[in-house]
């Protein structure tokens, strides 16, 4: 069987677009997907933003170049989703993934983590899910019936530790971005370069 790494991060709206298709290339090739999450630091590449009630900025560090980028991203990214009947609404910040992420490593050693995860990705782009939160995740695990009460000391011990080594690992192999996979050492950035990866599965 054939395995596939597969970066994402769930404040980024172009891995939310690529979980369906990375489910169903699991489905058609038979391969094994290894969902590993990869925390983007978005503020290196498009500076830091957080929007008040208003829609207006109040950090001020991103220049023209960045905003355009960031809007073209966002309504490129809608145009998607309203086709697949998903939402994405824009967060106003930037959060830190990383706890989300240390939820799903956790879910993930305990079951099937394909609903939690599902859940994560759809609340958050509806803006009814703050990723950052301990209280939140806690309760979300627990609804999916998850252990959310062990949450914290895997947050804060083993899962931290884990997380930690994942992100250098993936960098190690070349990942900046997601949705990112990896087959054979080598590395498939974007939504679409999946269909690089279906064939590359296909020759073999």
């Amino acid at each position: 069987m054939r395995t596939v790494i597969h970066y994402f991060d769930y404040k980024s709206p172009y891995a939310y677009l690529a979980q369906q298709p990375t489910f169903e290339l699991a489905r058609d090739t038979g391969a094994q997907i290894e969902w590993r999450p990869y925390t983007l630091k978005i503020e290196k590449y498009l500076g830091e933003a957080e929007l008040d009630a208003d829609g207006r900025d109040t950090r001020g560090t991103r220049n023209d170049h960045q905003w355009r980028r960031v809007r073209y991203s966002y309504m490129d990214c809608r145009r998607e989703a309203n086709r697949r009947g998903l939402v994405i609404r824009g967060p106003r910040k930037i959060f830190d993934s990383s706890p989300a992420h240390i939820a799903f490593l956790y879910v993930s050693e305990r079951g099937d983590f394909s609903a939690f995860h599902n859940a994560v990705f759809e609340r958050f782009w509806r803006r009814e899910l703050d990723i950052e939160s301990l209280t939140v995740l806690r309760a979300l695990l627990n609804e999916f019936g998850f252990d959310g009460d062990g949450f914290e000391a895997y947050l804060n011990g083993a899962g931290r530790a884990r997380y930690t080594a994942m992100q250098a690992d993936a960098e190690a192999a070349g990942v900046f971005g997601v949705p990112s996979y990896l087959i054979d050492g080598e590395l498939f950035w974007g939504l679409e370069r999946i269909e690089r990866v279906r064939e590359r599965l296909e020759l073999r």
